[in-house]
């Protein structure tokens, strides 16, 4: 119990790391900061550190509030399940495309109170947010593991799509993405992330105004609002036309193309109708329409019925759809489904 009401060093920035020295000039903070956008695993490792003030630290902090209990891989996907200081569960997952390039997709709350139906994550209800140590460490977590395929375990996107709604932890998601951005410690790229939203129209204009500005993904689904609202409950709050207001404003404010989500399912979304409505709502924005074919879950149904899938007729029939509406369109590649580990999977 007692290192559990430890601080974790991965969730303080460099000058609150300054303002907690236990001891010694100033200097040391950086290169205790340092250290800890390493991923080192015990204190001993800060070499150019004293002795007195390694023992000092151990007595205040820890490097880690989460470890590691679990590791399961399905060819270019790893996924690790996580614990964390109150016993609760997340999980994280390393994604490779093949070409040694490497993505970290990390959660934000343990379960989710948005309810997509569709949405292992949503089925478990909602515990809480998740604090700014427990996101880093799980991008430093995935970066220590062993990357299939790659050596070099350097990761070169995040995206923030794991358990939960980002916007519903947007200050301590803010503050970790400041920590993963600053040029003294990790130094990763805003460009190189991205936060994946239902919609939350509060936090959309949080974003907006005070950012970061990193890119954007609307889990959009269909954009026949009745439609959406069943499959999506969170949405009930938060209307397409508000939400198109805050994408428009935060694209306007500098956030550059954003990416509308659609998870696929066989006889819902993929009318006529819905590519309609998916064009209607797109237009002017700068968009790409991201064609997510359903990860199967168990158990998960939409009016009295299982989900299913779409079969490749109806994602090729869908996709022919959008683009003669002269949208934009990806397919997501089906990864880790064999490990819970795809989109919509996780929990």
């Amino acid at each position: 119990m007692l290192e559990r009401m430890k601080i974790a060093l991965a969730g303080l920035t460099l000058n609150e790391i300054k303002e907690l020295l236990p001891s010694g000039p100033q200097f040391r903070a950086s290169q205790i900061f340092s250290w800890v956008a390493r991923g080192i695993t015990s204190f001993e490792e800060m070499t150019n550190i004293p002795l007195s003030l390694q023992n000092e630290l151990k007595e205040k902090f820890c490097l880690f509030s989460s470890n590691v209990i679990n590791r399961l891989e399905d060819g270019q996907t790893k996924k690790i399940v996580l614990s964390l200081k109150d016993e609760a569960k997340i999980e994280s997952v390393l994604l490779s495309d093949g070409k040694k390039r490497l993505t970290a997709c990390i959660s934000t709350q343990v379960g989710c109170p948005a309810g997509c139906v569709f949405c292992k994550t949503g089925s478990l209800g909602f515990k809480r947010n998740l604090d700014c140590a427990e996101i880093v460490e799980q991008f430093l977590h995935l970066r220590n593991e062993k990357a299939t395929g790659n050596s070099g375990h350097i990761i070169d996107n995040i995206v923030v799509m794991g358990m939960g709604e980002p916007l519903l932890n947007l200050p301590n998601l803010r503050k970790a993405i400041l920590i993963l951005n600053d040029k003294k410690g990790i130094n990763f790229s805003l460009r190189r992330i991205t936060i994946s939203t239902c919609g939350i129209c509060g936090g959309l204009f949080d974003l907006a105004q005070n950012g970061p500005v990193v890119r954007l993904a609307l889990s959009l689904t269909t954009a026949d609002e009745p439609l959406r609202r069943l499959l999506m409950p969170v949405t009930n709050a938060n209307p397409l036309e508000k939400v198109k207001e805050y994408l428009l404003l935060y694209q306007r404010n500098g956030g550059g193309r954003i990416t509308l989500e659609v998870p696929l399912f066989s006889q819902i979304n993929c009318r006529e109708k819905d590519a309609d409505s998916i064009a209607e709502f797109a237009k002017g924005l700068d968009t790409v329409i991201n064609i997510i074919p359903w990860n199967p879950v168990a158990e998960l149904e939409f009016n009295g019925k299982p989900l299913a899938e779409p079969s490749e007729k109806e994602v090729k029939d869908f996709i022919q759809m959008l683009e003669s509406r002269k949208l934009k369109v990806t397919k997501r590649l089906h990864k880790g489904r064999s490990v819970m580990g795809a989109c919509g999977q996780l929990g």
